[in-house]
């Protein structure tokens, strides 16, 4: 009788990530909020969006909700986005 071992563990792979490159002011633009539709999400985006208006000097902000937290935004609220935002922020609630 022989005794196998396995060993299930693998090396990891790195991966590469391309960021999108980050304005170096937020002054005079606009902000993409996105509400992931968890409890108390749409209330902490709309502090944040407050502070980036007063304190960044954020123009304007446009927040919409995803159906489901699990979920990526539907392609009608990236297409708006992609029209209408300078920057996006997803906000997490609970």
């Amino acid at each position: 009788m022989s005794v196998r071992i396995y060993d299930p563990t693998i090396e990891a792979k790195g991966r590469k990530i391309a960021y999108a490159p980050r304005p170096k002011s937020l002054a005079g633009l606009r902000v993409g909020l996105v509400d992931n539709s968890k409890h108390n999400s749409d209330q902490l985006l709309m502090r944040i969006a407050g502070l980036l208006e007063s304190d960044y000097g954020v123009k304007t902000h446009v927040m919409r909700r995803k159906k489901s937290a699990g979920i990526p935004p539907s392609d009608e609220i990236v297409k708006e986005f992609k029209a209408a935002c300078d920057v996006v922020v997803a906000g997490v609630g609970d």
